[in-house]
């Protein structure tokens, strides 16, 4: 079997478009972090570094987010084990909080996380 021109050219595109998506996925972070707010009615995105107060429509009523002093976290909500609220705070790029019951998910995403290791083997 013999490769010809358009051999070389498919695995030239195929090389590019891996390291592409190599350098897109392992590039860190850049800029501020932002709290991402989805609902039923849409998504919002507020810098973590704004302070703000939103109120996300659900199926089961409306749920409070609150964005302020670098972190977002649930206020209230309508479900009935309140297990949004009791996760606390999120503040790091990969965290984040939902209210299944009411359909309502809040994450922060963006800006860079100095944590070092995120998991260890022994």
């Amino acid at each position: 079997m013999r490769l010809r021109l358009f051999d070389f050219a498919a695995i030239a595109v195929a090389a590019a478009a891996v390291a592409a998506a190599s350098v897109a996925a392992y590039a860190p972070g850049s800029g501020e972090p932002n709290a991402i707010v989805s609902g039923d009615e849409g998504q919002w995105i507020y810098p973590l570094s704004s302070d703000a107060e939103l109120s996300v429509a659900g199926p089961l009523g409306i749920t409070l987010v609150q964005v302020s002093d670098g972190a977002v976290r649930v206020l209230d909500s309508p479900c009935s084990n309140k297990t949004c609220i009791a996760a606390g705070s999120v503040s790091k790029p990969g965290q984040w909080i939902a209210c299944l019951p009411n359909k309502v998910f809040v994450r922060v995403e963006g800006g860079t996380s100095d944590d070092g290791v995120d998991a260890a083997t022994y």
